[in-house]
C-alpha cells in the first residue's frame, strides 16, 4: 500500500477527520453503505460517476483507518463508521435547508433513480412470490422494471415477461421530487405529475411498499424551514 499522504497537517481533530473522510466520493461511499448497501458491484451502481479503481481505492483507504471492514464479500461499517452517521445525516440536514434547490440537468439520472429506489422496496406486505413495478419516463426513453421476486427486489432494462402490478408514469424531475421528499406523492398525483396504473389494491398502498429516500425527511423539513 502506498503512503497515506494528509491534507491539512494539522495538530486537529478535524484535520484528522478529514485525512480518512474527506476525499472525494469517501462520505457517498459510507452513506451508501449507512442505507444497506455491502458489495462492491452495488456500490458501483449506486455511484455511476465513480470508477471502479477508485472505488477500491477509497475502499482500502477506509479500511486501512478502521472505518470499513470486510466480511466475506461484503463491506460493513465497524464501529467507528457507524459512529459518523450523525456527521453524514447532519450534513443532509445542513444540505437540505440550504444548498438544495431545483435540481440540474446532468443530475438527473433516471437510472441511478430506479437503482435507488429499488433498494427501499418494503416487501414485508408483499402476498405472493413475485411482484412487478414498471417505470416509464416521458423524457427518458428507457424502460425500467423493478421486479420482486421471493421478496429480494433487482432491477431490469428489459421487460422480464411477468405480468406488471403497477405502471408509474412521470418525466424524471417529478419522481426525484417524489422520492427525495421535495414533492408530496399526493400533490404528484393530483397535478399529473406523477400517474399510476393498476390494481387499486396496489396503488393505494404504493406509498407504504416504496418507501422514500433515507434523506427525504431532512428535504421535506429543510423545505419547511426555508419557506
Amino acid at each position: 500500500m502506498g503512503r497515506h499522504d494528509p491534507g491539512a497537517g494539522q495538530y486537529c481533530p478535524i484535520s484528522r477527520a478529514l485525512d480518512v473522510v474527506g476525499e472525494r466520493w469517501s462520505l457517498l461511499i459510507l452513506r451508501d453503505m449507512m442505507t444497506g448497501t455491502t458489495r462492491f458491484n452495488d456500490l458501483a451502481r449506486g455511484l455511476p460517476g465513480l470508477s471502479r479503481t477508485l472505488l477500491t481505492k477509497r475502499l482500502r483507504h477506509l479500511e486501512r483507518f478502521g472505518v470499513v471492514e470486510r466480511s466475506g464479500t461484503r463491506y460493513v461499517l465497524t464501529s467507528s463508521g457507524r459512529a459518523l452517521e450523525p456527521v453524514v445525516f447532519g450534513l443532509a440536514t445542513w444540505g437540505a435547508q440550504w444548498m438544495f434547490g431545483d435540481p440540474r440537468p446532468e443530475e438527473l439520472d433516471a437510472q441511478l433513480l430506479v437503482w435507488w429506489m429499488h433498494s427501499r422496496v418494503d416487501t414485508s406486505g408483499l402476498a405472493g412470490e413475485r411482484h412487478v413495478l414498471h417505470l416509464r419516463f416521458a423524457d427518458d426513453a428507457r424502460r425500467f422494471w423493478i421486479l420482486v421476486e421471493h421478496g429480494t427486489p433487482s432491477v431490469c432494462m428489459s421487460d422480464p415477461g411477468f405480468p406488471v402490478d403497477v405502471t408509474i408514469s412521470s418525466d424524471v424531475a417529478s419522481l426525484y421530487a417524489v422520492w427525495l421528499g421535495r414533492l408530496p406523492l399526493a400533490v404528484a398525483l393530483r397535478s399529473g405529475r406523477v400517474q399510476l396504473e393498476g390494481a387499486t389494491a396496489m396503488t393505494r398502498r404504493l406509498d407504504e411498499v416504496l418507501q422514500l429516500s433515507p434523506v427525504a425527511p431532512f428535504v421535506a423539513a429543510g423545505r419547511g424551514a426555508t419557506a
